[in-house]
């Protein structure tokens, strides 16, 4: 018998005796290896709802690592945006919380040249006052071209085994080291296609994009009513934008665009016109030359304010773009192989066996994503001996809280029970999976990090993984946790949390 099994089996003895004298605890448990604890988990994974599903759930004390609840602990499964714990715990070894994307505008020959080195937060507000500071610097007519350069990263837009019916959404956008995001949810690479109603019944809608530009090409065939809904569909392959239906009320639909570097490009060349700079020739893709003069430059936030939107919000893009940023720091290449071994390495130094799991992008997007719920919670109890834990543990979605960028894609989930408030947590849906990982305090103020994993469910998992969580905190199973809901992707990607 290893010492690890004998350490469960003392503790469970001490927990026995300490519930034969004193009884459970407030909250139904309390001790190390509680059989009361483990009785409520084995009832909630021995749901209908689960049959035929595969599912992994750890349970370990935060302070010791000890193991409370083991359940397919080494299962590799696919982890939906759980993923997002192990780039953003690497992000933050690799490159540091103070790390900033940095856009430059430089002259050089008679061309202008747009620099970017992936920032996933830039918007056409950053680039007007990037337009602005070329005109303060005396640039009012450029006779070469508008040089967009991307070259921080390689030319790999989409990442492995993203599914092609979810490459027109803004959640699976095209990844570029310059894009543009609409708005500050910061979806880099995407527009927002605004439909509203005409004057009259009937009438042809209106149909606008944020930011304003004229990159993307719309076909309107939408009309106006009193009921009905709207579809935008981007056509493969291209910038032409489909919008279809009746248009009763305002609707705004967030989809990706072809090629990023071009969009934002774009956009930049008309703020340049609104601020009197001309560009004489056309807009093209290029690498910057050596000693080029810049004339205009912005810094992203740092990294550690970045997480509040990547975390919270589970932007895939941010995820993306910080693989490809550690890539380009570890060895000079912006590439998702580079960026995934920098992952890979900064996690074994903190005891992940990455030997055992396997990731070969950052967001979670991929079904080639395997990882384990130890492998998680070995993560997760490592953050905490990390002098970032403090941030990166408030950037995670917090169950219960209402404020979007406070609770997250868990601001509707498990409200009105212990777990509001408490659980901070990692969600990850898709399509068959579910997933929930992160920190809980118990009833008698002991934190717990907790992985649950679950897939091929063929109805949505979601209030069972949230009951784990909730019985964890020392309640009970939720309310509505008997209503499965068919939820396929993360709230957020929709604009639905």
């Amino acid at each position: 018998m290893d010492i690890r099994r004998i350490r469960r089996v003392v503790a469970t003895s001490v927990a026995l005796a300490l519930v034969a004298v004193l009884g459970p605890a407030s909250g139904g448990y309390g001790v190390a290896g509680d059989p009361a604890l483990t009785g409520a988990l084995d009832r909630i994974l021995a749901d209908a709802r689960l049959a035929g599903a595969t599912t992994g759930l750890e349970v370990r004390d935060a302070a010791t690592g000890a193991s409370l609840y083991e359940r397919n602990v080494n299962q590799r499964l696919i982890p939906g945006s759980n993923q997002k714990i192990l780039t953003s715990i690497a992000a933050l070894e690799v490159l540091g919380p103070e790390h900033r994307f940095r856009t430059e505008v430089l002259t050089r020959g008679g061309d202008l040249f747009l620099r970017g080195t992936g920032d996933p937060t830039v918007l056409a507000g950053d680039l007007d006052a990037l337009a602005a500071r070329v005109a303060r610097a005396g640039v009012r007519t450029v006779r070469g071209d508008l040089v967009a350069d991307d070259g921080w990263f390689d030319d790999v837009r989409l990442g492995s085994d993203w599914s092609w019916d979810d490459e027109p959404y803004s959640y699976a956008a095209p990844v570029s080291a310059l894009s543009l995001a609409p708005d500050t949810d910061y979806d880099a690479g995407a527009v927002i296609v605004e439909t509203r109603p005409g004057r009259t019944a009937g009438a042809r809608a209106v149909v606008t994009m944020v930011p304003p530009n004229s990159y993307v090409r719309v076909v309107n065939r939408a009309t106006t009513g009193a009921s009905g809904t709207v579809e935008a569909v981007r056509e493969h392959g291209t910038n032409t934008v489909v919008v279809t239906g009746v248009a009763a009320a305002v609707d705004r639909q967030f989809l990706s665009v072809e090629d990023p570097t071009r969009y934002a490009a774009t956009v930049f060349r008309d703020a340049l016109a609104r601020h009197g700079v001309r560009v004489r020739g056309r807009i093209t893709t290029g690498t910057t030359p050596a000693g080029a003069r810049v004339v205009a430059a912005r810094e992203s936030m740092p990294l550690r304010e970045m997480l509040v939107p990547f975390l919270k919000l589970s932007n895939n893009m941010h995820a993306e773009a910080l693989v490809k940023a550690m890539g380009h720091k570890t060895e000079g290449s912006g590439t998702w192989p580079a960026g995934m071994r920098a992952v890979d390495g900064a996690l074994a130094a903190l005891g992940v066996r990455t030997d055992v799991i396997r990731s070969v992008e950052g967001s979670g997007l991929s079904r080639r994503d395997w990882l384990s719920t130890r492998q998680i919670t070995t993560a997760l109890l490592a953050a905490r001996t990390r002098p970032w834990f403090d941030t990166w543990y408030a950037a995670l979605p917090i169950a219960g809280m209402p404020d979007r960028l406070v609770g997250g894609t868990l601001r509707s989930r498990m409200t009105g029970t212990p777990a509001a408030g408490n659980v901070h947590a990692k969600t990850g849906t898709l399509t068959g999976v579910n997933a929930l990982s992160g920190y809980v305090t118990d009833p008698t103020g002991r934190r717990l990090v907790f992985s649950v994993l679950v897939n091929t469910a063929l109805v949505s998992a979601t209030p069972l993984v949230d009951a784990v969580a909730v019985t964890l905190a020392g309640g009970s199973a939720p309310a509505g946790l008997e209503r499965s809901r068919p939820v396929e992707i993360e709230c957020s990607w929709v604009k639905a949390c």
